[in-house]
């Protein structure tokens, strides 16, 4: 990987336009979403961007109590940039982050990047009996919710 990627934990530096793009259109998991919830989600989180000189061209975002216990969410590299190494790059980033540090628990989704978050000692819920979800996957799609 050539060193012109840096990670940032700075909002202001956040391209909202583009991370709105890419999570209404093109993630299976928030399809739809709504600007102003992608806007109200980075608000309330620490967000980890990944640059290519100004250009972002990666997102991941972190909910916390930065005591106990983490929440681990919409994490992505844009297409034309995988392959480079930039996923490692920002898991990196965000499990050394000085604030996420001595947590008892880490918890994310995914649906396919079970072999990068592995890398990293994440393992299957030990006894998924003890979890309870409620879980709206259509909330995107509901009109109430759109926004004209």
């Amino acid at each position: 990987m050539e060193n012109k990627y840096i990670v940032s934990t700075e909002k202001q530096l956040l391209d909202i336009d583009m991370i709105h793009n890419f999570l209404s259109t093109k993630a299976y998991w928030s399809l739809k979403i709504p600007k102003e919830t992608v806007i109200k989600s980075i608000e309330y989180s620490l967000c980890f961007g990944v640059y290519k000189d100004q250009e972002q061209v990666g997102f991941a975002r972190v909910i916390s109590d930065y005591a106990t216990i983490a929440y681990l969410g919409d994490v992505f590299i844009l297409e034309p940039y995988r392959g480079k190494g930039l996923s490692t790059l920002l898991m990196n980033s965000i499990m050394d982050h000085k604030e996420l540090q001595g947590l008892r628990r880490w918890i994310l989704l995914t649906g396919d990047a079970h072999g990068l978050y592995k890398k990293y000692g994440w393992k299957e819920l030990a006894d998924p009996s003890l979890w309870l979800e409620l879980n709206d996957s259509e909330v995107y799609q509901k009109d109430e919710n759109m926004i004209v």
